[in-house]
């Protein structure tokens, strides 16, 4: 593998004037920023749909994508909107943080009004249901039964939710939530044209987003998607396919994910995702799990899953705990997934996110696949003992961040860091100066042997935790919520970095 970098910025990160990132010219622009910086990967976070607590890793579908990730401005230029209806919508004050309240509020309302006056609605008006349209319903109609296995489903799913007031599956009346035939068919009946809407919006996030990555690829950028090695309890993969959890015969969980407690938390993590069936996953020769990295494959170049380590061991706690204190660990599938992966898909490029207490099990898991495992430097400067995150001790088979969207900034974290570790930092990396110590560490990340160095484009801009993506284990504040503004992203940085890049071999 070729020396490579790339930049870690989540599409809702990007600045719009829709109030979050999106599939719209600023996206574009940014590759063509990431093409003159010389980058090879542009690395994003989950695309799905989010719910409550705006987690990406917390998402209504492990195969939709997020609707507010959809560009208004398409619309407009197909006629399905107007200019006056998107200006006379508030989308937010403050162009630097998501809010995901009014977001909500807002932008749904301005899609619905976008899918009524389509050609897509379930009865078009107008012009639109006129026969200049039937090749762009044909289009729609082979997207809808290519992804017939999960789109209807998840259609149904988000129609009923939304008629009962956004309620937890769990929640729903014994008939729907048990997916008995008759409810099925009187609820597909009812609820016709919200699950055509919800087919409306999961074909343009497809269109656009295939749009994006082509442009992405055509300019030498691949795209690094991220997926979660859990489902959202309150998802319609649970709703939909019961026998692939540990769940009871009314659709409870027996047990739920979560971790251990450690030196950062006394009471350890309550992730509150169902746990894999592993069992039945096997018999099946891991068919779900076959068909969800095919969907992943194709819509990224390169999946990064996250903590791989639940593969090999996973920590399990008995649902209605209110913390993971009686947690107990059990065995994954281990490397029998993905043996039946390479059978199946061929020896596709997957990123282990492998970070936390490894096990000897873990670390010999992820040799045997062969995939590169990360390493992050601001887990490397613990004066106290040798640690692996160190850069003299990688292999060239691993991906070198900074931080990560769970992490700091680097100037956060150089600024909070104990004395000691600062101390130990300073001498190995070298700063001599406290104002350049965030571009000494990216100096030192594309430095190292390792083959890809991945850096959050904070860091390039050297800014404080006001700009943090996610405090990991807390709700709210400013979790998943901050963003670009326009003009950040200069051409002057652009060529500062390529030239960055060149140096350390990595253009």
């Amino acid at each position: 593998m070729k020396r490579k970098s790339g930049i870690l910025l989540p599409v809702a990160s990007l600045p719009s004037k829709y109030g979050i990132g999106c599939f719209s010219r600023e996206a574009y622009e940014f590759v063509d920023f990431l093409k003159k910086a010389g980058q090879s990967y542009w690395q994003i976070l989950p695309l799905g749909p989010t719910g409550y607590g705006d987690s990406p890793y917390q998402s209504f579908s492990t195969y939709a994508g997020n609707p507010y990730f959809i560009d208004l401005d398409a619309f407009v230029e197909e006629g399905f909107l107007t200019k006056e209806d998107l200006d006379a919508v508030d989308f937010g004050s403050d162009p630097k943080y998501v809010d995901y309240g009014q977001i909500y509020s807002v932008r749904f309302a301005l899609l619905k009004k976008a899918y009524e006056n389509s050609p897509y609605a379930e009865q078009p008006k107008g012009a639109f249901a006129g026969a200049a349209y039937d090749a762009a319903r044909e289009d729609f109609r082979a997207f809808c039964e290519r992804e017939a296995s999960w789109l209807e489903d998840y259609a149904l799913y988000s129609a009923v939710k939304a008629e009962q007031g956004g309620k937890c599956f769990i929640e729903w009346d014994d008939d729907i939530r048990l997916r008995k035939p008759e409810a099925m068919k009187a609820y597909r009946e009812k609820l016709s044209d919200e699950i055509q809407f919800c087919r409306f919006q999961q074909y343009y996030f497809s269109r656009q987003w295939e749009a994006l990555k082509a442009y992405a690829n055509k300019n030498g950028v691949k795209i690094i998607g991220d997926i979660p090695i859990y489902v959202a309890f309150d998802s319609a993969d649970t709703w939909s396919h019961p026998e692939l959890f540990k769940l009871d015969d009314k659709g409870y969980p027996t047990v739920v994910a979560g971790c251990p407690p450690d030196g950062f938390s006394a009471t350890g993590q309550l992730w509150g995702n169902p746990i894999y069936n592993w069992e039945y996953h096997r018999s099946t020769n891991f068919a779900w799990w076959m068909e969800r990295l095919a969907h992943c494959f194709r819509r990224y170049d390169i999946v990064r899953i996250d903590h791989f380590r639940g593969f090999d061991e996973y920590y399990e706690i008995p649902y209605g705990e209110e913390t993971a204190v009686n947690g107990k660990w059990a065995a994954g599938p281990g490397y029998a997934l993905f043996d039946t992966l390479k059978k199946t898909l061929g020896n596709r490029p997957i990123i282990a996110e492998d970070l936390g207490y490894l096990t000897p099990s873990v670390i010999r898991l992820v040799k045997k696949t062969g995939y590169p495992g990360m390493k992050v430097l601001q887990f490397a400067f613990d004066s106290r003992e040798e640690s692996d995150y160190l850069p003299h001790n990688y292999s060239h088979n691993c991906v070198v961040y900074t931080g990560t969207h769970d992490n700091e900034t680097m100037r956060g974290w150089f600024g909070d860091v104990n004395p000691h570790d600062r101390a130990f930092a300073k001498r190995y990396v070298g700063i001599v100066s406290t104002k350049r110590a965030t571009r000494d560490f990216i100096r030192c990340a594309f430095m190292s042997v390792a083959d890809t160095a991945i850096i959050p484009v904070q860091d390039w801009l050297d800014l404080g935790n006001e700009a943090r993506i996610n405090h990991p284990s807390t709700l709210g504040g400013i979790n998943w919520r901050w963003r670009l503004l326009p003009g950040q992203l200069t051409e002057e940085l652009a060529e500062d970095i390529r030239l960055f890049t060149a140096t350390y071999g990595r253009l």
